[in-house]
Order: structure tokens, then sequence, then C-alpha cells
């Protein structure tokens, strides 16, 4: 629903995407961008009509401000007034009138939930709701229950009935060490599956099993030294995270519990976590296009799993801005890769720069040495996914190219069952092809690899395939090892692009169930 203006992300030709649903932007009048927002949240204009006062809002008090010039819309139980909103919008007034006089927290979660409405709505605020509104006994028809304002023994109720056995966690201690052991009770637990971060007196380890997040959140009784390990015994879903103790001394109990302490909720419902990390590289990949290196903290165990994203926050004129990128491998070239304890606590991101934007050029701007804060991966590819897989074919445009990097180290390296992997990159001239020796290389060192570089706006000299996406290009391309063999198919680039690859793909009949898509 809140959408962030096309000069900023993603801008009208970029490519670089996240797993959503995908949505139409419309044409912003001049004097309605993402700087003129901020300079009128900043005028000290009255934008809620309600002179600096904040009232409790009733759930039919909400209903009656339905209208575009009078237009209130409750997330997450906070009720703001979209009406002078409405102009820099870019997905257009009827995106946002969807939610008019109601509670539009799932319509905007499934269109972009990493947008820092707070920040940007909170000269807007009207109030909070003024009720919790009971249960409706069948959960999945109704739909008018305000989000995040459930009882908590009602949540719980609905919860069992959906989700894995809860988790549990213990401790124990010797002179010099903590021991944090938490009981997933499912198999299917990595490196991957456990976050955990110690800044100042807060101590969070959150672990993701399946669709749902299992935190502890302790305000330790006791300091600690900056590093600690982690360790996971896979076949018992256990997970040990060792504290070492600054002083040697006995401690009586593990910590005072902070928000959110114990809980196991659907993913979706929690909120970003940030942490600040420090660029120590960024390098051209292409005339438009860097390579930057972000560090995490040494009180970080964080690892994103391939076809995930993060978000990057910055603050610019004072204004929090969030936007996703999904992080790639160093080098698609083992060769060239950096270490694994490097890449333990290194996330590299391709990120193509556009000098009329908002955020590229301020990310662009800073110093090695400067932090950005860096959210919790988020994502819906799977392993899973990848098992006796055959067939592997990635269609990508432009920046939309990142997810493929991690995708093409994973499934040449674990996959077994794979015989072929087909990559088409389309780009507008050869200049914008990102890594193209690298993929040439790959292809010529591993025969399983296959790449065809596709170019919309050739110089004469071009040899290669040219043009767009189109039925011919993908049939020629894309052919199954056999008729029954298992296939994947992974798309990425603007929402023009892959909504069409997807129409042209189930003409070739692929499946749904053989496609995923990274669409914005």
């Amino acid at each position: 629903m809140l959408n962030v203006p096309s000069q900023s992300f993603p801008a009208s030709s970029s490519q670089q995407r996240v797993a959503a649903g995908g949505r139409s932007k419309v044409p912003l009048k001049q004097g309605r961008s993402l700087m003129d927002w901020i300079r009128l949240t900043k005028s000290g204009k009255d934008l809620t009509g309600l002179k600096g006062r904040l009232i409790d809002v009733t759930e039919e008090e909400l209903k009656r401000h339905n209208k575009k010039d009078d237009c209130w819309i409750c997330i997450r139980g906070f009720v703001y007034n979209v009406s002078p909103y409405m102009e820099y919008h870019p997905g257009g007034e009827d995106e946002l009138m969807k939610a008019a006089g109601s509670d539009g927290t799932d319509l905007f979660d499934q269109v972009h939930r990493w947008v820092n409405y707070e920040s940007m709505l909170k000269k807007c605020l009207v109030g909070r709701m003024a009720v919790k509104p009971t249960l409706p006994k069948d959960y999945q028809e109704e739909k008018k229950v305000l989000n995040g304002m459930l009882p908590k023994s009602q949540m719980t109720d609905m919860l069992s009935k959906e989700h894995p056995s809860s988790p549990s966690y213990d401790w124990f201690q010797t002179e010099s060490l903590v021991t944090l052991v938490i009981y997933t009770k499912q198999k299917d637990i990595n490196l991957e599956s456990v976050i955990v971060d110690h800044q100042h007196d807060s101590f969070r380890a959150e672990t993701v099993i399946k669709d749902y997040s299992y935190l502890i959140h302790l305000g330790l009784s006791h300091e600690i030294q900056e590093e600690f390990s982690v360790r996971v015994v896979e076949n018992v879903g256990k997970i040990e995270i060792v504290l070492k103790k600054k002083e040697n001394t006995s401690w009586k109990c593990l910590g005072r519990p902070l928000e959110g302490h114990n809980s196991f909720i659907p993913k979706k419902d929690t909120g970003l976590y940030y942490r600040k990390c420090q660029l120590i590289s960024k390098e051209d990949v292409t005339h438009d296009t860097k390579l930057f290196c972000l560090k995490l903290p040494p009180s970080t165990h964080l690892q994103v799993p391939i076809g995930q994203h993060v978000y990057l926050k910055l603050t610019i004129t004072g204004t929090e801005i969030v936007k996703p990128y999904t992080p790639v491998s160093d080098s698609l070239l083992s060769e060239f890769q950096e270490p694994v304890l490097c890449n333990n606590k290194c996330i590299y991101f391709l990120i193509k720069i556009y000098p009329t934007g908002l955020f590229t050029p301020e990310l662009n701007h800073l110093q090695i040495g400067d932090y950005v804060s860096l959210s919790s991966p988020e994502g819906n590819l799977k392993k899973s996914q990848f098992q006796e897989l055959e067939d592997l074919f990635l269609l990508a445009a432009g920046t939309g190219f990142t997810p493929m990097v991690k995708i093409l180290n994973y499934a040449l390296t674990n996959t077994l069952s794979l015989r072929k992997v087909k990559l088409m990159f389309f780009n507008k001239t050869e200049d914008d092809i990102i890594w193209r020796s690298q993929l040439e290389k790959l292809a010529f060192k591993d025969k399983r690899f296959d790449v065809e570089f596709v170019l919309s706006e050739p110089v004469s000299e071009w040899n290669g395939k040219q043009g767009h996406i189109s039925p011919a290009l993908l049939s020629e391309f894309f052919i199954r090892s056999s008729d029954k063999s298992k296939v994947l198919v992974c798309i990425c680039g603007p929402t023009p692009f892959t909504e069409q690859g997807i129409r042209l793909l189930h003409d070739l009949n692929f499946s749904k169930d053989e496609i995923h898509s990274f669409t914005a």
C-alpha cells in the first residue's frame, strides 16, 4: 500500500527485486517526489487536521473517514490520516483507497512491509485504535480483525492449530562460559536458521522455523565478551549458543525478559530488526553498478539464505529510508572467493547507482568505515526446491541477476542430480552485463552451465542474441533434459519483464510449481 516514489527504489528502469506481489505505478505530478514529501512533513503544516492532538479511534470512527479528502488508515493499531499523502504515493490514490476507513496492515504487508511508515507518516498520526476486537469464530473467513491487536490468549489458541510445536530453551554455565540451548523440535535446522545479536544490554536470538519465528530476547544478568559461537546439531534440531563471560563469576539467572521474549509467532508478523554494519569496500563492476561489502558486527551471527533479501536503511535529511536488496557472493568463481571465515561476517551487494535517485547516491557517497543499518533476511525460496532437481533455468534482466548469483553457486555445488543450468541474461548494452567474464569462465569450467546474453540496444558488431523476452527465445533455450525431468525456473527483472516471462513460461507448459519469481 504505502510506497516510495520512483526516483528512489525501484527506479523506473531498476531490476533489483525482492519476492513480493507485483504492483503498478502511476506518474507523479511535478513537486510530488519523496524529497517534496519530506519537506512537507518538516514544514510545520498540520497534516492530521487535529492540531497536534492524538486521539483514541473507535472502529466506527475509523470507518467514517473513507474518502480521498478524508482518508484514515490503520496500520498495526495506529491510525494515520493519509489524505495529504495521496498525491505523493507512486502506487496511486486507488491503491491507498483500498484500505480507506479500515485496517490496511494486511495490504501493506503484502506489497512492501519494508517501508518505514512510522518515519514517513509520523506527522500524519491521528492516534491509536481504542478497542481490542475479539477473534471471529472462523478466522480464515473473517478478515476484519485489526492486526496486532488480538488478545494474547486468543492468538495462542489460533496459532496452536496452525504452527509447529513451540520450541523451548535452557541454559547452563561453567566458570568462563554460558551456553544457551534452543530445542527447536525440527530436523531441518541449520546455521542460516538462527540469527543472534548482542547490542548494548540486549541479547537477541531469533530462530526461523518453517514460516515462524521463535525469539529469545533478554537483558543478560552479567556482561559477556563480544564474540560468541553458534553450533547446530541438525539431526535433533538443537542450537547451542556459547557466550564468554567477562568475569568468571557464577550467574544466578540468565537475565531479565525483554519485549517479545520466548514468543513463537508467524514470521510475517515480526518487525524488522536492524544492526549497524560497516562498509569495508566498494568497487566498480560496470559503468553504473558497484559491488559493496558490508561487515557484520562481531556480536552478530547472521547468514542470508539463497534467494532471500535484506533491507538497508539510511537516514537522509532526517528521514529513515529503507530499501530491499538481495545479497550476492563476492564472486561466481571459487578461486576468487574470500575465505569462508570472511564470508560469514561479510555481506556483498551488487547495486546499480541511479544519479537522480535518493537512496543509491547516498549509499555511493558513503566512505569506507561508514555504517549502514541492515535487517534480518526475508524471502520464500526454499532449498528443498533444489532437491533431486535435474534442470535449472534462470531468467534475469539487469540487476535482476542478483538473486541468481547465490542460486548458481548453490545449485552447481550442492545439487548432485543436476544435469544442466541455463541462464538467459537480458541487458541493454554489452557495458551493462554484470560479471560477463566470470559467467563465461564458469560456463567453460562447468559443462552443465550455459549462459546466453540478450541485448536490446546492441552495437552493430554484436554477434549474440538481441531483442526482448519472447516465445522464440525461450523455447529455443529452455529445453528440458527429458519430458519428466524435475525443473525449476527462476525469474527476476522489472515487473513487466517478470509478468511477461511468467505468461510465456506457462505457454511453454512450465507449471506454477516449477516457476519461482522475484518481483517488486
